[in-house]
């Protein structure tokens, strides 16, 4: 790689070409900030029979594969206060409420495990993931007296805006839904970061890179794109078993989110490139357990190509090497 100042990509202060969580945090918080994994003991609407009983296609008990679900909240974030006073004594912590949908519950519920979290000396901001279907006007309302008092991230998962592709994996809402949704945080001026999923199933590079495109268009603060996991005891394990679901090889995986990364505002934060399979019950693809190499050829790749996040979405069409690669 060449040196930073042959960087295009105006968000970064070394050889990244798009938008890292790094950057944003230093200049949000001014010192390094890391994630703490919660598990509040929400469900979700598309677990409980309200919308469905058995999840999303590819779920496994809402994303809590690394938080300490059987502690309660106070006990895990002190282990994260630990774990992460380990690394960086300096270092400050965003409470993450990761596991489930963190607002499908009264807002009483909601106040009893947020409010507590903040009074601890090292926690300098909230992260509550949810679905854009569980934001009632009384959590919209208790959302915007948290963003006055905290710096307040509200996760989406969107995973798809293809309404087929949605229907296939049993999301339970559509589109449009999630528009809703995603303008009443944003009325309210409250920082949104929204999740895609790379590899879902029937999808092909066009739609996926589509996807993003649409949602660039809608300016979010944050973005987390995800590949697609293969977890022991999921629906989508049987069908991988069957033959019936082919993940994405790393090239291709690769491929596409450099193709993603064009399209979204060079000011979107990218607050992950690849997700995090559980190691004890990830099938497919096992190349994804290595993710400093993924990250690296995501970056060789954009070099490559001579493009950076933005590209395509500043008006510049398809990066100038892409047809060399």
């Amino acid at each position: 790689m060449k040196q930073k100042e042959t960087n295009p990509f105006f968000y970064s202060d070394d050889n990244k070409r798009y938008h890292t969580l790094a950057y944003d945090h230093h200049r949000r918080f001014g010192r390094r900030v890391y994630k703490a994994a919660l598990d509040a003991g929400f469900t979700c609407p598309n677990r409980d029979g309200t919308r469905g009983a058995s999840g999303c296609l590819f779920c496994k008990g809402g994303s809590g594969y690394f938080t300490k679900g059987a502690l309660p909240v106070s006990a895990q974030l002190e282990a994260e206060a630990a774990r992460v006073g380990a690394k960086d004594p300096a270092a400050g912590i965003i409470a993450y409420f990761q596991a489930g949908s963190n607002t499908y519950a009264p807002v009483e519920a909601l106040r009893a495990q947020f409010e507590p979290v903040l009074l601890h000396p090292k926690v300098c901001g909230l992260s509550v993931a949810t679905r854009a279907d569980c934001l009632p006007e009384p959590v919209l309302d208790y959302l915007a007296d948290l963003n006055r008092r905290c710096s307040l991230t509200v996760e989406l998962g969107l995973q798809t805006t293809n309404n087929e592709t949605a229907r296939g994996i049993r999301r339970g809402h559509d589109f449009q839904t999630f528009l809703v949704g995603y303008q009443a945080l944003k009325d309210r001026g409250i920082r949104i970061c929204v999740h895609l999923i790379c590899g879902l199933p029937g999808e092909n590079e066009t739609q996926m890179v589509e996807s993003a495109r649409v949602l660039g268009a809608l300016r979010p603060d944050g973005v987390k794109l995800h590949l697609l996991h293969v977890i022991e005891g999921t629906d989508l394990a049987a069908l991988y078993r069957a033959g019936a679901y082919t993940p994405l090889t790393k090239a291709a995986y690769v491929e596409t989110v450099a193709r993603q990364l064009e399209q979204l505002p060079p000011e979107t934060v990218v607050e992950r490139l690849t997700g995090d399979g559980d190691r004890k019950t990830l099938l497919a693809p096992l190349w994804s357990r290595d993710k400093r190499r993924v990250l690296g050829e995501i970056d060789q790749v954009l070099y490559r190509w001579g493009t950076y996040q933005g590209y395509a979405f500043l008006g510049k069409g398809m990066s100038p090497d892409r047809e060399n690669k």
